[in-house]
């Protein structure tokens, strides 16, 4: 078996049996197979697509690469979520300890960002103290504790995961609905959760566009957790405009916290966040959604999410009392009055990552205390000179110009 001819297998739309994906991506993982053939094969599988059978073998290749988590002294069902990515997206510091308060078990693995997109452990990396690398016993011993862990992935979970994304990175080959659905599934199915919510982002600020790809991705991802006798549901949220105000790490922690304590409920971040709990809790306890979402807005207003949180994060070593948020702000201010028709999310990540809050290239540090907080959203009137958002900058100075994100409707 040539590595040569399984690309140029899928160069000519073929499919890939089992063996010839274990061959070419087991010699990827092992320095068998180069950069340049594994990068050949990916754009291959962008432009051609892979069918089912295809990606269960890639799912379970990927699985069969590391450990498999065995969460069986956890007690009661255990659930997780995962989100699809997208600008200002906290959804995880909100949704899990709601559900954490109501005695769901939620051992959850996040990652970093990706892109103009933040990841969750550098969200709570900016907590002073916070701990994100528990061990597999601390993640057990904690999640029978108190029903939360959140941790970044272990060395040895899917490690050829890893390795893919990595180059998919920089090849253009992230946005592959097959690509996407195996590397998402391998992580929750190896992470050893009972029920899984996947929650599908669509819009410019994410790596699915349109909502056709979305319902794709969705029945992909849940055909794969039935090979595994995981229940998974999926939700398509939003995602042309930034979820929440705030759009940076440190910042995205206290936007986190005021949800919890009950604020904002008309905002769309408020809904998003119950939705998914309620689908978590309805999962895992045997609820309808409805009683499931009286019991998830109960404990947001009774203040045991709240609770939650802040037992979690000192559980994890932090202190959200020391967070640090820049305290140069620059604000920006409309050029003209009328309506605002669109505040585009991937313009503002671009805008928040220039500032310092995701790493642009390899090597680069994260400044936790910069980003962008929002005045105006979709539909709001601003008249000219009234501010549209609030610049918390660092040391850089070269950074983006957010007006262009503001679509304006003179009036």
């Amino acid at each position: 078996m040539k590595a040569i001819d399984i690309i140029d297998k899928k160069r000519l739309k073929q499919e890939l049996s089992k063996e010839e994906i274990t061959f070419f991506f087991n010699g990827f993982l092992n320095g068998d197979v180069e950069n340049y053939q594994m990068s050949s094969l990916l754009m291959a599988i962008v432009l051609n697509g892979m069918s089912d059978e295809e990606i269960y073998n890639l799912t379970e290749t990927f699985i069969q690469s590391g450990d498999v988590l065995n969460l069986d002294s956890i007690k009661g069902v255990k659930v997780d979520k995962h989100s699809t990515g997208g600008i200002g997206d906290k959804t995880t510091l909100i949704v899990a300890p709601i559900v954490a308060s109501l005695g769901v078990k939620m051992c959850k693995m996040s990652g970093r960002g990706l892109g103009y997109t933040g990841g969750t452990i550098d969200k709570l990396e900016s907590i002073p103290g916070f701990k994100v690398n528990l061990s597999e016993e601390e993640i057990k011993r904690q999640v029978n504790d108190i029903s939360l862990a959140i941790t970044s992935q272990t060395k040895n979970l899917v490690p050829m995961d890893k390795k893919v994304y990595a180059l998919r990175d920089v090849t253009a080959t992230v946005e592959s609905i097959p690509l996407i659905a195996s590397s998402i599934m391998s992580k929750k199915i190896a992470s050893g959760a009972d029920k899984i919510l996947i929650d599908i982002k669509v819009g410019s600020g994410a790596l699915i566009k349109n909502v056709h790809d979305a319902k794709h991705l969705s029945d992909l991802m849940i055909k794969i957790g039935n090979r595994y006798n995981r229940e998974v549901r999926t939700l398509i949220t939003d995602m042309d405009t930034p979820l929440g105000k705030a759009i940076g790490n440190s910042l995205e922690v206290v936007e986190a916290v005021s949800i919890l304590l009950g604020r904002d409920k008309d905002s769309y971040l408020y809904k998003v966040c119950v939705k998914i709990a309620s689908n978590l809790v309805s999962m895992a306890l045997g609820e309808s959604l409805n009683d499931a979402q009286e019991m998830v807005v109960q404990n947001i207003n009774n203040g045991q999410a709240y609770a939650k949180f802040m037992e979690f994060v000192k559980r994890q070593g932090g202190d959200v009392q020391k967070l640090k948020i820049s305290d140069k702000k620059v604000v920006i201010r409309s050029e003209l009055s009328g309506v605002i028709q669109n505040v585009d999310a991937l313009k503002i990540g671009m805008v928040a990552a220039s500032l310092g809050s995701q790493c642009e290239k390899e090597g680069d540090q994260i400044d936790h205390s910069v980003g962008v907080v929002l005045h105006k959203k979709n539909g709001d009137f601003v008249n000219r000179g009234e501010p549209l958002c609030t610049l918390y900058v660092g040391q850089r100075e070269d950074y983006l110009d957010p007006l262009d994100a503001f679509e304006i409707m003179p009036q």
